[in-house]
């Protein structure tokens, strides 16, 4: 009797064993969260442009650029960023020492997953291809190449500010983009900024999921293209931040057609950072030089500046952080 108790207990245990491993215990997916994006002021972005242009040329060694530096810095710290002036002495191909400084704006600094948001602050030192050559030496107020990036990237903050984000957002603006020599064969004379900040990042250790450079986005019928570094170093962050905005209604202005390589920020934040940033930047179609007719000119002023196309660019960003802290990126 006591050997049949034992076989049966046996027995028992063996098909409760089996059952067991044919039900695996089943772990759900985490809930998915519900994505709230705030609305985009186009309004309020167009003034921070124009309060950078009444400063007058943003270039690195004048008061204008110095007022600018403050003006921008204080105003990130006014919608709850925690700020961090980079100083940094460049040398320019002129052989000219610029007092530069990259500005960073940090949300949820101590959060491990982050994006980088980013444009120069600085202006053109010279007007190269205006069309009156007597004032080509001088300097421009480039309300959109520099300007444009800069306001779209405030009011982004502030809409951080009052809608608290489950993501760290570095904003990063970047000084001594514009010093550059015109048709030059060395690429490194640009962008002296984010080469910089590339090397030496405002946190040691720095790293981020992807990062997007905006630059001259704020002109009147803007064609932001799939240009050929973004779309070598970082293709799906690419794809998806362009889809995105063209199921949002924007595919006038983000366009799928593929444009040739850019030295901008982005190249030496991919290249040196080793972050994958892409560039909204506009390529026209219809101008000999592939960018808007007003650029590196006089022309470059509030008149180009179009609201509706900030709000295009603004939605999207806030839309791509919003549903990355949610899951949905």
């Amino acid at each position: 009797m006591k050997n049949i108790n034992l076989f049966l207990l046996f027995l028992i245990s063996v098909l409760l064993f089996a059952q067991c491993k044919s039900e695996p215990k089943v772990i759900p997916p985490p809930p998915i969260k519900n994505v709230v994006v705030p609305k985009f002021e186009k309004d309020s972005a167009y003034q921070y442009i124009a309060r950078q242009v009444a400063f007058g040329p943003r270039v690195p060694n004048t008061a204008a650029h110095q007022a600018a530096k403050n003006y921008l810095a204080n105003t990130l710290r006014s919608f709850g960023a925690t700020v961090i002036e980079q100083d940094f002495m460049a040398t320019a191909y002129t052989g000219t020492k610029l007092n530069a400084t990259n500005i960073i704006g940090s949300y949820n600094p101590d959060h491990p997953r982050r994006v980088v948001l980013a444009a120069h602050w600085d202006s053109r030192h010279i007007a190269d291809y205006d069309p009156d050559k007597s004032r080509q030496d001088q300097p421009i107020l480039g309300a959109d190449d520099g300007g444009s990036g800069v306001g779209i990237l405030l009011e982004i903050a502030r809409a951080i500010q009052n809608n608290p984000i489950d993501l760290g957002v570095d904003i990063v603006l970047f000084d001594a983009e514009d010093y550059g020599e015109s048709q030059g064969e060395d690429i490194t004379t640009w962008c002296l900024g984010s080469q910089y900040w590339s090397r030496n990042p405002h946190v040691k250790g720095y790293g981020a999921d992807f990062g997007i450079l905006l630059d001259m986005v704020g002109s009147k019928g803007a064609r932001f293209t799939k240009e050929e570094v973004s779309r070598a170093f970082a293709p799906k962050v690419l794809d998806k931040v362009w889809k995105l905005s063209q199921n949002m209604g924007y595919g006038n202005y983000f366009v799928n057609d593929n444009t040739r390589q850019l030295v901008d920020d982005h190249l030496f934040v991919n290249k040196i950072a080793g972050i994958k940033m892409i560039d909204i930047i506009n390529r026209p179609a219809d101008t000999e030089t592939g960018f808007g007719h007003y650029w590196h000119t006089h022309a470059d002023d509030m008149s180009v500046i179009d609201k509706q196309t900030l709000r295009a660019v603004g939605q999207t960003l806030l839309a791509v952080i919003y549903q990355k802290s949610a899951g949905r990126f």
